[in-house]
């Protein structure tokens, strides 16, 4: 049985799954799963970040080698990690087994108004580049995820992350690195070889959800749509991305 990769985001690390990855293993079956830190979050937070989607996929495959995983691999990720998966794919297309890929948007399929909705460019700029680590978390929370919580939850959550943020923080220099790559990285025209799962959020504050809707008409590949869930789905409602994956492995 191979094994389930999973990759998060820009600035994001494996800490920031929580719960998901052991609900996702009941749910699905499987054997392993892995969650990879991208080269200036996490754990690899001291080192410089990838200037290039293609680096940052060379380096998950050093890393999976590394830790004893060998291909194929599933791979379930998000936003920045759903690129890193196309391009994984698109390069090694014998390694990845099958992608769940989770409000993600591509150039040349999507427009730049549509991958980052323009009303949070300000905020972006201010916070995310030149404000202190509580006003970019803050921040964060506020534009990825959109799951009703008590104000003692909202808190709890937020303490969690700044903990994590100062445990290992990520430069403004890894920011911009991280950014530029996404920004600059362009999918091949053609769809991926291998089955590909998209599932979005509607209220996703972020990434406009009609990013996803254009890939899967693109790819002609399945898409599930959540009503209510913001950009961060496995956050909003891991149970419901783990039951869509289930159903999907099943058909």
């Amino acid at each position: 049985m191979s094994t389930w990769v999973l990759l998060r985001g820009l600035m994001r690390e494996a800490r920031h799954w929580g719960e998901f990855p052991v609900l996702f293993q009941h749910a699905v079956g499987a054997q392993k799963v892995v969650t990879l830190d991208f080269p200036g979050n996490g754990s690899l937070h001291a080192q410089t970040s990838a200037s290039s989607v293609a680096d940052m996929a060379n380096h998950c495959r050093t890393q999976l080698r590394q830790l004893g995983y060998a291909p194929p691999y599933q791979v379930l990720a998000l936003s920045l990690g759903a690129m890193v998966a196309v391009e994984w794919s698109g390069q090694h297309p014998e390694e990845i087994e099958r992608m769940v890929l989770i409000n993600t948007s591509l150039a040349p399929h999507n427009p730049f108004y549509h991958r980052l909705r323009p009303s949070n460019y300000p905020a972006l700029f201010r916070f995310l580049l030149c404000g202190s680590i509580a006003q970019r978390e803050r921040l964060i929370l506020r534009l990825t995820s959109r799951q009703s919580r008590s104000e003692l939850q909202q808190a709890m959550l937020l303490e969690q992350w700044l903990a994590y943020a100062h445990d290992a923080p990520v430069t403004r220099t890894n920011i911009l690195r991280q950014l530029r790559a996404a920004l600059i990285y362009r999918a091949v025209p053609t769809a991926p070889a291998v089955p590909v799962l998209l599932l979005a959020g509607e209220q996703d504050q972020l990434v406009n959800m009609k990013c996803s809707l254009a890939l899967a008409q693109h790819w002609g590949c399945a898409i599930n749509l959540h009503p209510t869930a913001g950009h961060d789905l496995p956050l909003d409602d891991g149970v419901w991305v783990a039951q869509q994956v289930k159903d999907w492995l099943a058909a």
